[in-house]
């Protein structure tokens, strides 16, 4: 018994290791977005301008409490730390969702409103 249990064990361990650096995309489908909000500690807010976007993964209406103002097909950025610097609060951009898991990386614990839903995405180049 001792040996099946380590036997499933280490399958299960070697099957995990290879999926742990393969980025696995959603799909190849671009859509054009907008950086709304560039929030203080990487709390951005972006609306899809463009695309057939799955509607279950972004909030079709956000307000932002600190400024009243109303937002709609927006999501709270996911994954921070692969974020482009160069991305400025009204920048539009293309990207693909990425359905990688989360990178962690440190980043400010200070809040500002954001949307609810969350995507991780990849900025393309135009």
């Amino acid at each position: 018994m001792k040996i099946l249990f380590c036997l499933a064990s280490l399958l299960l361990a070697v099957m995990s290791k290879q999926d742990c650096n393969k980025k696995k995309i959603v799909t190849d489908t671009l859509y054009k977005a907008r950086l709304e909000i560039k929030g203080i500690c990487m709390n951005y807010t972006i609306k899809v301008l463009e695309g057939n976007i799955d509607t279950s993964l972004i909030a079709p209406h956000w307000t932002d409490e600190t400024t009243g103002k109303a937002y709609t097909h927006v999501f709270a950025l996911g994954n921070p730390c692969s974020f482009p610097s160069a991305i400025q609060q009204g920048d539009e951009f293309l990207f693909r969702i990425d359905t990688a898991k989360n990178q962690h990386c440190t980043v400010c614990l200070a809040y500002y409103p954001k949307p609810s839903k969350h995507l991780s995405i990849i900025c393309v180049d135009k």
